[in-house]
């Protein structure tokens, strides 16, 4: 069964206190269209600043993952986008009123039940999915950071915890699935150790901070005096370190829930992906850098994928669809200077050409003939009569007609092309044929590799 996209129902709002800015903040949950996406919007500012909740706009990940677009910032995202993305929202629009989330308890809790109680429904889009095709791996070895992402049939990550202190050693946690998120991950609160909390609060990053919104691990011996300077900064009545290493403000609600909430970060931060990912992330002291970071390389590994994906596949044991004596009933062109061999496809708005180059090509008698090259000018040439071949094959009566090109825009030449090569050859349609004009996207490829591309303008004219 085909799942869909979300939204939610009705509009509703979280107040809270921004973490590091201190500053009281109203963030509102909107409903937004199909294809929106997730985007946050900045309503303290004059305009309509709009800041689209996707990797290319990570500006900052210190004590949390910022985002920025046009100078304008959004800090402190990653437990909203985690409450967003444990949810399944695929589409939603947050309103800030300051440049920082609210922080609540240092974790998702609040955020889930307000998008709950707004309620989630389904929208008729499918919902959209990044899958991965082979492994992606992140390593920082200088902090024993590793995170790796495998192919999977939905997401499921397993994280790691180790800060090599007897406090808090090694922590584990697992989530199965999207859906578990709710009642085993949102739940769960960041947490500090002492010596981090003194360095924050020293240098005025937490001014919004209390003993409410962090678990704050002891992991050094604190007299009493110290502790009752901490009581008074966070107007408690006494401060004191239980048996498990932790200050008194919180009970733990899992043995591992700083584990929890690493993999808490781990869902926000990958909510910046744009769509639900399919893949089994196995995360080792995951950061929000580490996270960014390798957000971005999944990114990018998954376009490349997608681009190896729209590369024509040329079956030598397939037949043509024309073969070079249906190409010269359509094309006027004659030897030396008929650069296709054979259309391998052709649709609504593509063709598909091949031109195998050999060492008997008249051109290269005289183009580097001790090192031969073919002329970056036949590959667009090439393209041309494939385009040709596309727009002559459309009209009745193609003996009728010839193509003349207007305009060649844009031509980059990535690679040699050299005796040996099999040239395919791929004109895209860009736009309908109106009053006879055709525009076009040229590309020219040896193997996996896009050599030549150009953008083709042409008219079709009858003959006289």
């Amino acid at each position: 069964m085909t799942k869909k996209q979300n939204t939610i129902n009705q509009q509703v709002t979280v107040k809270g206190v921004g973490l590091h800015t201190g500053k009281e903040v109203n963030m509102t949950f909107l409903p937004a269209p199909e294809g929106h996406g997730i985007k946050f919007r900045r309503t303290d500012l004059d305009g309509d600043v709009i800041i689209d909740a996707v990797v290319d706009n990570i500006k900052g990940t210190e004590r949390g993952t910022s985002l920025s677009y046009n100078g304008i910032f959004v800090h402190t995202t990653e437990h909203v986008l985690a409450a967003v993305s444990g949810l399944g929202i695929d589409n939603l629009l947050i309103a800030l009123d300051q440049e920082e989330t609210p922080i609540m308890d240092g974790s998702s809790r609040y955020f889930v039940e307000a998008l709950l109680e707004a309620g989630i429904i389904e929208q008729d889009a499918p919902k959209e999915y990044l899958e991965l095709k082979a492994p992606v791996t992140y390593s920082d070895p200088q902090n024993n950071i590793e995170l790796v992402a495998v192919p999977h049939d939905h997401f499921k990550v397993t994280a790691m915890i180790d800060f090599e202190t007897i406090v808090l050693g090694t922590q584990n946690a697992v989530l199965e699935r999207i859906e578990d998120f709710r009642d085993e991950i949102a739940c769960c609160r960041t947490f500090v150790f002492l010596h981090e909390l003194e360095y924050l609060l020293n240098n005025k990053l937490i001014q919004g901070g209390d003993l409410n919104n962090a678990i704050v691990f002891v992991n050094r011996e604190v007299n009493q005096e110290e502790l009752d300077r901490l009581a008074k900064l966070f107007n408690k009545p006494s401060v004191k370190v239980k048996q498990n290493g932790i200050l008194n403000n919180l009970d733990l609600q899992f043995e591992n829930e700083p584990a929890r909430h690493k993999l808490l970060d781990i869902v926000g931060d990958l909510a910046l992906l744009g769509k639900p990912l399919k893949a089994h992330i196995f995360a080792m002291r995951p950061g929000h850098t580490a996270n960014a970071n390798f957000a971005k390389l999944i990114l990018r590994q998954i376009n490349n994928e997608n681009k190896m994906n729209k590369i024509p596949q040329y079956d030598q044991n397939k037949t043509p669809l024309l073969d070079i004596n249906q190409i010269k009933k359509l094309l006027p062109h004659r030897p030396p200077f008929l650069l296709i061999d054979k259309i391998i496809e052709l649709t609504g708005n593509k063709i598909v050409g091949v031109k195998n180059v050999t060492m008997n090509e008249p051109f290269f008698m005289g183009h580097f003939p001790d090192e031969p090259v073919m002329p970056g000018v036949l590959q667009i040439e090439a393209m041309a009569q494939c385009g040709g071949v596309f727009v002559l094959h459309s009209v009745p009566n193609p003996e009728d007609y010839t193509t003349l090109f207007l305009k060649i825009d844009k031509v980059k030449f990535r690679q040699k092309v050299v005796p040996g090569d099999t040239l395919v050859i791929e004109a895209r349609i860009d736009s309908p044929i109106r009053r006879g004009i055709c525009q076009m996207s040229g590309f020219a490829y040896v193997g996996n590799k896009v050599v030549a591309e150009a953008h083709l303008t042409a008219s079709i004219v009858e003959k006289k």
